[in-house]
């Protein structure tokens, strides 16, 4: 089963952005993250659309932050990527007829419900300016992107003006 990486990919950009003034074109993003322009604008829509980044369009336009990195949590952020499945288990059929299997399934949904909403509380209480204080910890060298970068040279390419 393939995993979802929107809310890592929208993290990863969204501390990016919040090293720079500068705004970040889709096509940017897109370079930094191996994907397509379109995908981005698609991604980036649901943060826009709750307020935590504005987009410009022409000369000089771009993606912005217009809420402070502490101000956004990452349950914030996963509502905005439209709160997709935490968990791939389940029962094959929904409805079987077999009293084994409703009685897995019942145990199996009450403990996931009870996992999603542990997850989803923390995920309240950690802000993405919490995991940009994580990486400025580490940071001396890194790679992103596949450029070694060092100090305060944000992984998106700026145009030249």
């Amino acid at each position: 089963m393939p995993r979802d990486n929107r809310m890592s990919r929208m993290l990863h950009v969204l501390i990016h952005m919040g090293e720079t003034t500068e705004r970040a074109t889709s096509e940017e993003i897109a370079r930094t993250l191996g994907t397509n322009p379109v995908v981005v604008r698609r991604m980036m829509a649901g943060l826009r659309d709750r307020g935590y980044v504005g987009s410009e369009k022409g000369h000089g336009g771009g993606w912005r932050l217009t809420r402070r990195l502490d101000d956004i949590t990452l349950l914030d952020v996963y509502k905005a990527i439209r709160s997709p499945p935490l968990f791939g288990m389940g029962p094959k059929v929904d409805h079987s007829d077999c009293l084994v299997e409703q009685a897995v399934h019942a145990r199996m949904q009450r403990t996931l419900g009870e996992a999603e909403a542990l997850l989803m509380d923390r995920f309240g209480k950690i802000t993405v300016g919490d995991l940009a204080k994580d990486f400025e910890k580490g940071r001396s060298t890194f790679i992103c992107g596949g450029r070694k970068q060092t100090q305060r040279k944000p992984a998106i390419r700026r145009r030249k003006s």
